[in-house]
């Protein structure tokens, strides 16, 4: 994807991967997305991105559609962290569609930006989306029914075309670069492609022909580092199921069901710190601090390397700091495991966001050090919508206006919608009259360390942006 896209992108630190869980059929994605119809999905989180698809089936041949869906998701976690601004909902997709059909042929090339076969009938039998309408729509609030329309193969189809047709190329570069800019979706439309008729007109005529291009790059081409396999041990096994829902995200009701489950385990395996640091998160999840601390502890006591112990106790410490009569020593203390997981990983962004949560919570202000972590998290975590709106308005706050309404734009335009889309977009808009170097914070929502605390508490608790 970095050699077909050209964007540089920079080697990820380990927790601010992406984790693919493959997790059996379609029932069980039914289970764990909520919602029907639903074939995989992506949440990212600053250290924690994960995707969800059935469980994969390889082939050197046409896709498995398990296949079809994993590059789906981890398309749109490369093209969301790869970009610094919001991209138009017919690119999200329609870029992740036109990755989804790649093939790995044995001889050892990839090949990319083949018939997307899986979206065939989609375009041949559902309602057509107007060009209009394709470069307008934008987010689908969470809840709403999805249109049955040929949204995503039309996506797909004008990647495709302005990727591959000699008489339209650059245009696609020269229309995203007048989106990064701040140019709205129709506006840099018409600029770049005319008019919007005759374009889509040049599209049904591409989709009519009985070939077309795309890339096949040769394996001299993708140098690929060592593959390393690890069996997971036999209580991690164990654990799996109760880790999946944990990283999936549960409600106060569900992560006690699920804490009864994963106390059963770690029961059985006492001396295995994954285990023991998974049953710290179940704890946590469950409103247990004092019992999460104490796993988390274990869990260290094993294996002083253990990250994500270190993560949920910080994460416990942290809540139970809010009541602490002595504030700034509670908060000192919920910090020191968050330093020992930077000691660990440098650029891991949890001790950055946690080193600022540390003053919004006890209502000071952070200083230019806590400022800086801030905004370096969220630029090792692109994709995490909810760390950009915590750093655009603390950008807006030191009145960085322009600064702040760009990094609030990715947010705006999440494809999914949602509660934090609306309020970035109020945001930009009550910005867009605030002149440079002018202080500013939302009104009248609440106070500027109520909102930030709010956001950061959603984080902890395991909220996320879904994909499909």
């Amino acid at each position: 994807m970095s050699y077909v896209t050209g964007r540089e992108v920079d080697k990820p630190s380990p927790s601010n991967r992406v984790t693919v869980f493959a997790v059996g059929g379609s029932r069980t994605m039914r289970e764990l997305s909520e919602r029907k119809n639903v074939g995989g999905f992506y949440i990212p989180r600053a250290g924690g991105s994960v995707a969800f698809v059935p469980n994969v089936r390889p082939t050197s041949g046409e896709l498995e559609w398990s296949m079809t869906i994993l590059l789906h998701e981890y398309a749109h976690h490369f093209l969301i962290g790869s970009a610094r601004f919001a991209m138009p909902r017919w690119i999200d997709e329609g870029g992740a569609e036109f990755f989804a059909s790649a093939r790995f042929p044995r001889t050892g090339q990839v090949e990319i930006g083949r018939p997307a076969y899986h979206r065939a009938a989609e375009l041949a039998l559902a309602p057509e989306v107007s060009m209009e309408d394709l470069f307008e729509r934008g987010n689908v609030q969470r809840g709403a029914a999805v249109p049955r329309d040929d949204f995503y193969g039309r996506s797909w189809a004008l990647y495709h075309y302005l990727t591959f047709d000699q008489s339209r190329q650059g245009q696609l570069q020269d229309y995203v670069g007048r989106i990064a800019g701040g140019a709205a979706s129709m506006d840099a439309a018409q600029a770049v492609f005319g008019d919007i008729d005759t374009l889509g007109k040049d599209l049904d005529r591409y989709l009519k022909k009985r070939r077309i291009l795309s890339f096949n790059i040769p394996p001299d081409r993708l140098p690929i580092g060592a593959v390393t396999v690890e069996r997971l041990s036999e209580g991690m096994g164990d654990m799996l199921p109760v880790i999946i829902r944990s990283k999936r995200g549960v409600n106060r009701e569900q992560a006690v069901e699920l804490l009864g489950e994963a106390r059963d385990v770690a029961s059985r395996y006492p001396q295995d710190a994954g285990v023991l640091a998974a049953l710290a998160e179940a704890e946590f999840d469950a409103g247990n601090d004092d019992r999460a601390i104490a796993a988390a502890d274990a869990a260290l006591a094993i294996d002083p390397s253990a990250k994500n112990a270190l993560v949920q106790k910080g994460y416990a410490l942290f809540r139970k700091a809010a009541d602490a009569e002595d504030e700034e020593a509670a908060y000192t203390a919920a910090m020191q495991p968050f330093s020992a997981l930077n000691r660990l990983e440098q650029d891991h962004p949890l001790p950055l966001i946690y080193y600022y949560r540390s003053f919004v919570e006890r209502g000071e202000a952070p200083n230019e050090t806590a400022r800086h972590a801030l905004e370096r998290a969220a630029q090792l975590s692109p994709f995490d919508r909810g760390l950009a709106m915590q750093a655009g308005l603390m950008q807006a706050r030191e009145g960085k206006i322009a600064l702040a309404r760009h990094t609030l734009g990715p947010v705006a335009a999440n494809p999914h919608g949602g509660g934090m889309a609306t309020a970035a977009q109020s945001y930009i808009e009550a910005m867009a009259q605030v002149e440079e170097g002018t202080e500013w914070k939302p009104q009248p929502i609440s106070n500027l360390a109520d909102e930030l605390a709010a956001i950061a508490k959603d984080m902890a608790e395991g909220e996320g942006d879904e994909g499909d």
